[in-house]
């Protein structure tokens, strides 16, 4: 998912933190390079291995068009675009030898965009951000499916459908998951203010705050450096560099990120609401996709909304940013029940959250089963093989996809990969270790690398026999080898380019848009270091969601226990607004809290509101600042609050991945 750092705490899924115009330009880095003949060759076979002369998913991802926008969207202070389609106008013709024809495909039917009617009241915004908008046309107004990463493409995604279409209330909004591109530009929408008086309605499955607060916070900073790698933002737009994310372009950059609370949840399995005169049957379907997501049917218009269940692409079951591994089982289970439940005729146009619908029912039918069938399949045979204790890497090379579900576009690996996720099925059942006791505590990785190296006949030896089996296309060889002599040696430039020649091979070959885009981040630094990443705004919505318990658990993960060593503190906090109250404490280096008590012996005590320790959180006032203007009241030592800050790390939001981290501490 996708964060940002605000004051001392790192926010999962907040794109804020990107300034788009402050990185991403190559140059002063090195150029990428020219396809090299295996990869040619290899890019070549594709086109002769599936179905590339189906057009149908052509006609689908066009029908409907009205028009889109002709410039980029702007940040809300008008200095820098966030979003633009144009740095993609050359997605045209046939794939050039540096993109796999298959990705290039995907990547073309991805630039579509603008407003497209599905059918008559229903419509989508697509192609303005990561995800979709969704609009259906009520009785008196509209209801708005999703709100997309960002407010500034929100807003736009609503102008554009205003400049076309009667200029409507918005009287309720759904959001389908906890993922923030389908509910971060929620104030693009409506206002909070619509929503506080009851003229708009927020609907969202069970749990909705709790996981799309949750999701990835603790190890927010983490994912987000990953994210670069998995979705290529700072990669240059050209046919040697991002090209795709694989269900969408990418993510928007320096956004802003909003949040209003749900007013309405759907709890039960199958639950059915009239909303403005539209009857919407929600299925949740948590522990899919997401740990909170449900889907919608629209019986007076034969319309099934599988929110990210189903895509033109075989998802993640783990997401390489870093995520909590998804059931293939259930996620498999709750597509049947969806075919069960409103196929035979019932549903005549399936549309998502994500990429382009699919109309007419026994495609439909097809299309449901396939995506069904496909997580079955990964699961099963991922779960019989390591049955027959194979590790992951063995299994991840010895799954081959039925023929039925090879040569189906819809089933093809651009954002998930087949690799990966029969990798994630082992994690599930398995965890990390594969059983074999000389993994059970291997060396770390620089002192691995540097006895390989030494072993292998020293960094020399090791690159002259590595150009030989670059020459003969051995790239992933290549690539794991040189990772070895850069992390014993990271100033070893010839290690590094080499290296960095053969992750790029890599990426000209993937299918898979994440794949590619790992690759190439990993060349581009390799070559010309790591991405220097600028601090951005936080998003205030963002920071009054997360619990108070949580807040303080996110300090609890930054506590150096070397500084913390011997030490014990108490700290009592009262807020004021919420009603909370906490005792925080600090002993054999571990900090813990616990809600409602106060500690009998505290060496200090804060009462302030919870909406002061918010400010404080986005930098919008100090706590020092929040004493003096009595914002914050106290007993004891004032001081205990900054010895505490003192023995937290910063965690660098720049650190390195393809070499090794110089200080980990």
């Amino acid at each position: 998912m996708k964060a940002q750092l605000f004051g001392t705490i790192y926010l999962a899924a907040v794109f804020a933190a990107i300034v788009a115009c402050s990185f991403g330009s190559t140059s002063a880095a090195a150029q990428p390079k020219d396809a090299e003949p295996a990869t040619r060759q290899a890019n070549a076979a594709v086109l002769t291995s599936l179905p590339f002369r189906d057009r149908s998913d052509f006609e689908e991802v066009q029908r409907g068009f009205i028009a889109s926008i002709p410039d980029g969207i702007m940040s809300t202070d008008g200095q820098r675009a966030i979003w633009s389609m144009k740095p993609y106008a050359f997605l045209t013709g046939d794939a050039p030898p540096t993109v796999n024809p298959s990705l290039w495909r995907q990547a073309q039917l991805n630039n579509f965009h603008g407003l497209f009617k599905v059918i008559d009241r229903l419509y989508q915004i697509r192609g303005l951000d990561d995800s979709n908008i969704t609009i259906m046309e009520s009785d008196t107004g509209l209801i708005v499916i999703d709100t997309l990463s960002a407010m500034e493409s929100a807003k736009t995604a609503m102008e554009l459908y205003f400049q076309h279409r009667p200029r409507r209330p918005v009287v309720a909004v759904i959001y389908t998951h906890t993922h923030v591109d389908h509910f971060g530009g929620v104030k693009g929408v409506v206002s909070e203010a619509d929503v506080r008086t009851g003229s708009v309605k927020v609907f969202a499955p069970d749990q909705f705050m709790d996981y799309a607060v949750a999701d990835n916070i603790i190890a927010a900073n983490a994912t987000f450096r990953r994210s670069l790698y998995q979705f290529g933002q700072v990669l240059p737009r050209s046919e040697r560099g991002q090209v795709d994310a694989g269900h969408g372009k990418t993510v928007p950059l320096g956004g802003t990120l909003t949040l209003i609370p749900p007013t309405d949840l759907i709890k039960e399995s199958y639950e059915t609401r009239i909303i403005d005169g539209v009857e919407i049957e929600f299925h949740l379907v948590p522990g899919s996709e997401a740990p909170s997501e449900m889907t919608l049917f629209f019986p007076q218009f034969k319309v099934l909304n599988m929110a990210e269940d189903t895509n033109h692409t075989m998802h993640n079951l783990y997401a390489l940013r870093g995520a909590e591994v998804r059931d293939a089982r259930l996620w498999s289970r709750y597509v049947g029940e969806a075919l069960d439940r409103y196929g035979g005729g019932r549903t005549e146009v399936l549309i998502a959250q994500h990429q382009w619908p699919t109309w007419g029912a026994e495609r439909i039918a097809t299309f449901l089963k396939k995506q069904r069938d496909m997580y079955k399949f990964i699961h099963d045979q991922s779960v019989r093989l390591l049955n027959r204790a194979y590790t992951p890497n063995e299994i991840a090379e010895t799954l081959k996809m039925p023929a039925s579900l090879a040569n189906d576009w819809p089933t093809r690996g651009y954002y998930g990969t087949l690799s990966h996720n029969a990798k994630a099925v082992y994690q599930k059942y398995l965890g990390w270790y594969d059983g074999n006791p000389a993994n059970l505590s291997p060396l770390p990785p620089v002192d691995q690398a540097r006895r390989t190296v030494e072993y292998m006949g020293g960094a020399d030896a090791v690159i002259a026999r590595a150009r030989e089996d670059f020459k003969a296309g051995n790239y992933r060889w290549v690539a794991s080898v040189l990772n070895q002599v850069v992390f014993a040696d990271p100033a070893n430039r010839q290690a590094r380019d080499l290296g960095a020649d053969a992750l790029e091979q890599l990426g000209y070959q993937a299918e898979a848009a994440t794949w590619r885009n790992a690759y190439l981040m990993g060349a581009m630094e390799l070559r010309s270091g790591v991405t220097k990443l600028p601090r951005g705004a936080s998003s205030l919505d963002m920071v009054r969601a997360i619990p108070t318990d949580a807040v303080f658990d996110l300090l609890a993960v930054r506590l150096n226990p070397e500084k913390a060593e011997g030490k014990t503190l108490v700290i009592n906090w009262t807020f004021t607004d919420t009603g909370e109250t906490f005792t925080l404490n600090l002993e054999n280096s571990a900090l813990t809290n616990l809600r409602g008590r106060l500690a009998a012996k505290a060496d200090a005590e804060f009462t302030l509101a919870r909406a002061t320790l918010n400010s404080i959180l986005v930098r919008q006032t100090t706590f020092p600042n929040a004493i003096r203007s009595g914002d914050i009241t106290f007993k004891g030592e004032p001081s205990k609050i900054g010895e505490l800050f003192g023995m937290l790390d910063d965690a660098p939001a720049d650190f390195p991945i393809v070499e090794p981290v110089k200080a980990k501490r």
